[in-house]
Order: C-alpha cells, then structure tokens, then sequence
C-alpha cells in the first residue's frame, strides 16, 4: 500500500497519523513536543513517532509516499523551510531536508499549520463539498486560511491569513505582536479570558468570583467562561456576545475580500460554540453586502485530527499522487 504521513506540530504536543492511500486515518500517536530542546531533537523526535506508527500497522518506510506536516508560525511551503515560529522558538529551520534525511530520503512538504488545519477541514470535515473554504482558528491567537477549489491561497511572502492582527477601532489592549487592539486581544481563548478577568478585577458580579476567589481569578480560562455562561451567568453572557461582536467585524472584511462558501472555525475558542458563533452571525449580516450573505459559516469537524488529514492530504497532492 502507498501510506501517508500527515503531522501536526505545536508548541505543546506533536500528533502524528498515518493514513492510507484515500487519506483514512489508521492510526495515530501524541506526545509532547519538547521544544526547548531544538529543532534537532524535535525533528528526531518526530521521526521515531513514525517509524512507530509504521511498526504498529507492520509497514516500512518503503510504504511511505510521502510526509506532510503542519507548523507553527511563517513558513515557505515551496523550500519546505520554518522561517520563524515563535512557538517552537525556530529560525531559519530547513525542515523538510533535515527531516527527510532522518526518513532515508522520504519527501517531506510542510506549511502553516492553519493553512493545513484548513486544508483538512475543506477535504473531509466540515469544508467537503464546498469549492471555497475559509478557515478560522480561534486559540491562543487567530490564523485565517483560504482554500479555493483545492488550492491554498498563499499571498506575497506566503504571508496571507493573519486575521487576528487586523486592528480594532476602539480597542487598545496590547497584542503579542507589539500593535494594540488586534483582533485576537478580543476573539481568541487569550481574548474570551482575558476580558473576563478585566472585569472580575472592576468588581462585576459572577459565578467565576466563587469558583475562582481572591487572586484565582488569574486563572479564569474560556472554558470557565463558556461553562458560566451555562449556569447563566450575565457576566459570561455579556462577555461571549461582545466578543462574537467583534469577531463578526474581522470576519466582514475577510468574506467581503475572499467571498467564502463556506467559514470553517475551530480552535480551542470556538468549543464555545453556539454561545459565541449566534451573537457572532447576527452581527455579522448587516456587516456584509446581500451578496455575501448565504455564506455558511459551520464549526470545524474534525477537531485535533484536521491538521494531521489535512498535512497528509497537503503531502499527497505535492508529491504528484
């Protein structure tokens, strides 16, 4: 059989799967990245999950076709070389050589893991059957990604998809990037907490002030606030449907200016669901010409197993399978 390698690398855990010929998942392994260690021996590291994976299924490096994996960060996909991930703490990192030399010569693409999370989605999650797919990952940040009739749309400097560092009129929270009122200070998990924590601080009644007491409240994450919002929370409530307010407003410019079928969103953040993406589409529509508006915007399907599908998937298409 012809297997493939699909490999989703983060700054905490690495997921590594093989698939089959018609990209079905038959086995996959986590373990911890172990970043600080360097790039060599997270490489290694990676190398060792899929001799493992291969042994596990009794298959050899020979079934293999090819790799793909998804990483954090800027990548050149065409070089297959990590150009500067902040998560991984890499520059310059030449990986689709490095690793394919520790694989005995197996191809080995790579690219952004949004993009591959995204590509995955829009070939057997909630993207399938739609020729234009938009992707939106809610996390520690926001990353957008574009996939029109099976093709990645890169941008100069394969810079396209940085949703999350789109400013905000009236917003002044300082971003990781150095800029303030980005996007992703407000629509991200970082965001959903952070805010509620900001108003915790300002004396606002809530549920999380029992859960979390004193200086607990630090801890406040999105998942409390979505689990408050359950208990009906007005606190959660406000919060949740200011931020799909202002996550409708990035979303207005990227469908106005990509013209999705469909806006797939995943992401620690969008486990909020329903509580997030309905205050989120009523902002949304009068945001946008009618034209726009039969956009469906859907939640990601596939979860963890999107960026491994879709690098895999990524691997078999730039290998000419």
């Amino acid at each position: 059989m012809s297997a493939y390698i699909g490999v989703d690398i983060g700054g905490t855990n690495i997921v590594c799967g093989l698939l089959d010929d018609q990209l079905n998942l038959l086995r996959k392994t986590k373990k911890p990245t172990g970043a600080s260690n360097g790039a060599d021996y997270v490489l290694r590291l990676i190398a060792s999950m899929i001799d493992e994976l291969l042994e596990r299924e009794k298959l050899t490096r020979v079934d293999v076709a090819a790799v793909g994996m998804g990483n954090p960060g800027f990548v050149d996909p065409v070089r297959g070389v990590s150009l500067s991930s902040a998560n991984l703490k890499w520059e310059n990192v030449p990986v689709s050589d490095l690793l394919g030399g520790l694989l005995g010569g197996i191809p080995v693409f790579i690219d952004n893991d949004v993009r591959m999370y995204t590509y995955g989605e829009a070939a057997r999650g909630a993207g399938r059957g739609y020729d234009h797919v938009m992707g939106v990952t809610l996390g520690t940040g926001i990353a957008a990604a574009m996939v029109g009739r099976g093709e990645l749309y890169y941008g100069s400097g394969f810079l396209a998809g940085e949703l999350g560092h789109v400013p905000l009129e009236g917003e002044n929270a300082l971003c990781g990037c150095g800029m303030r009122g980005c996007l992703e200070t407000i629509a991200s998990a970082t965001g959903i907490a952070r805010i509620a924590r900001e108003r915790l601080e300002q004396g606002e009644a809530s549920v999380l002030q029992q859960w979390f007491p004193g200086d607990g409240r630090k801890d406040v994450t999105a998942a409390d606030v979505s689990r408050a919002y359950d208990e009906g929370d007005a606190l959660a409530v406000d919060v949740l449907r200011f931020v799909g307010r202002h996550l409708a407003r990035g979303l207005a410019w990227a469908i106005t200016l990509w013209s999705p079928d469909v806006v797939v969103i995943g992401g620690g953040a969008a486990n909020a669901g329903e509580r997030l993406l309905a205050p989120m589409r009523e902002a949304l529509m009068p945001l946008i010409l009618p034209m726009y508006r039969g956009v469906a915007i859907k939640l990601a399907e596939m979860n963890d197993d999107a960026g491994v599908v879709g690098s895999a998937a990524f691997a078999k298409a730039r290998a000419g399978a």
